[in-house]
């Protein structure tokens, strides 16, 4: 009983912690060159994965859930929540199919088919949840068409002329970019964290990554 009350807190403490983190670099955040000027990069996908990974996709759900409480708490929200509920969408959809597929079989190809799933089932999402939910609320809000929209896409990329070449160039792009560079960041990241996040030794450490080799 002792055991368990411990992992519990350990649990809880990460869970704040990584949350807090998440929302850190939430706001330290750039647009990526050619893509929707309103498109962020950032590496909170990194963080979710690597706790995802250490604890489960309950915490890892949880760990999304602070970030964005947290955001709310801090600066409230500008888009009526849309673009909360649209985080919370899109984080989901990355960072659960690898979390879950890892604690079935923890392995690192397992993680890393998870992260290719959790990546292209993110990016699909994206293109629903921007045009069906972030794009026309902000119309709305500005009272514009969505013609004002593709020309504002079209400053930063000539090429993007209607709403499909801007799901072509630049939601599918954008997601597939800020997934593999957050995947990457996880893969080379999450063993060398481990021993830290599992509260184990050295070698302890270095057991259990041989037998999830």
């Amino acid at each position: 009983m002792k055991t368990k009350t411990k992992f519990k807190t350990r649990d809880l403490t990460l869970i704040a912690m990584l949350g807090a983190i998440c929302c850190v670099l939430m706001h330290i955040d750039f647009p990526l060159p050619f893509m929707p000027p309103f498109m962020n990069f950032d590496l909170c996908g990194l963080v979710e994965l690597i706790g995802g990974f250490a604890m489960g996709p309950l915490q890892a759900f949880c760990i999304i859930l602070v970030k964005i409480l947290l955001k709310l708490a801090t600066e409230g929200t500008s888009s009526a929540f849309t673009g909360e509920i649209q985080n919370v969408i899109l984080s989901c959809a990355y960072v659960l199919p690898p979390v879950i597929l890892y604690h079935r079989n923890k392995s690192k190809k397992t993680a890393i088919k998870g992260m290719a799933i959790g990546s292209v089932a993110c990016s699909v999402l994206a293109i629903f949840t921007n045009l069906y939910i972030i794009i026309p609320f902000y119309m709305a809000l500005m009272g514009q068409e969505m013609d004002y929209f593709i020309q504002m896409c079209a400053e930063v990329n000539p090429m993007v002329q209607n709403a499909v070449t801007f799901v072509i160039l630049g939601v599918l792009p954008f997601n597939l970019i800020k997934c593999g560079i957050n995947s990457v960041g996880a893969l080379v990241l999450y063993k060398r964290l481990s021993p830290l996040l599992h509260g184990t030794s050295g070698t302890q450490a270095k057991t259990a990554a041989q037998k999830e080799a």
